[in-house]
């Protein structure tokens, strides 16, 4: 079984039956959690997808967030990712030795013509040839496993823009979290789905093998992009200031920054504080 899928049947004991859903991505079945706008006129659909190791439920962004934007006027529709082929280990990659030449009969085998320390040494070198081919395809993924993973999420996410779409929401957004937001941007940039209208990154970061980088992903989405980032935290401020770069390079672009300070032992702030500027963004009207 995989991880997610042990995470999900956690989740099933924690959440209240009302919010479980159960979608089909194709050949999987996952569960997203679903809390409808309490409103009778809501503004749209926020569907967040959590980064790697995080449950739909998770207790930073993620389960904040679903939480709090259905008293905004907001359905929430949050999911995981799938476990992912790319980040599990490699198999070991054997390959078949080279026969050696048979003598043909009648014919005496091939007198040595070097001493026998030399070839020794040939074997040795050749031993430790192989080997770090070996360690190589162990720690190589193949290409196929990042356009396997790519398409396992994308499902996820065309049936989570399938299931709000049948909740007549006017507008749908696409907010991703750590890696989400790198899926999220991702899915937006090959599948162009014209029901979603917005993106949100939140502490975006790409995986390890990420097929292309955020800051050449993100400015140049055909929707408007909200990169919400800790200034406070040097990592993320670096990688910022990259995909900030980036966009000013391009003309026309919809991509926008929005700097947050990270609250260490005061989570409910913090939480309080990204909730309030996602918000803003989205509803300029609204925004306190």
């Amino acid at each position: 079984m995989e991880r997610s899928q042990e995470d999900a049947l956690a989740l099933e004991r924690q959440v209240p039956q009302a919010e479980r859903q159960m979608l089909h991505a194709g050949s999987d079945e996952f569960l997203a959690l679903w809390k409808p706008a309490n409103t009778s006129e809501p503004e749209g659909a926020l569907i967040i997808l959590a980064g790697a190791g995080e449950t739909a439920d998770w207790p930073k962004t993620v389960g904040p967030l679903r939480r709090k934007f259905p008293d905004a006027g907001w359905h929430s529709l949050s999911l995981s990712l799938p476990d992912l082929l790319a980040d599990s280990p490699r198999a070991r990659v054997e390959t078949a030795p080279t026969p050696s030449q048979p003598v043909a009969q009648g014919q005496s085998a091939p007198a040595k013509d070097t001493p026998d320390n030399a070839n020794a040494s040939v074997e040795q070198a050749t031993a430790v040839e192989g080997e770090a081919s070996e360690s190589a395809a162990q720690v190589q993924p193949p290409v196929d496993d990042d356009k396997a993973d790519a398409e396992r999420i994308f499902a996820r996410l065309d049936a989570a823009v399938a299931y709000a779409q049948q909740h007549n929401a006017r507008s749908i957004v696409l907010l991703g979290n750590g890696s989400g937001a790198y899926w999220a941007a991702r899915y937006l940039s090959e599948r162009q789905p014209a029901q979603v209208q917005k993106l949100v990154m939140v502490a975006a970061q790409a995986p390890a093998q990420a097929e292309q980088s955020l800051d050449v992903l993100a400015p140049t989405l055909k929707v408007p992009t909200a990169d919400f980032f800790y200034t406070n935290q040097a990592q993320a401020r670096r990688g910022a200031e990259q995909r900030l770069q980036a966009s000013k390079r391009l003309k026309g672009n919809t991509y926008r920054q929005v700097g947050l300070t990270a609250m260490p032992g005061n989570s409910t702030a913090e939480q309080e504080q990204l909730f309030r500027r996602i918000r803003g963004w989205l509803s300029p009207e609204t925004n306190d």
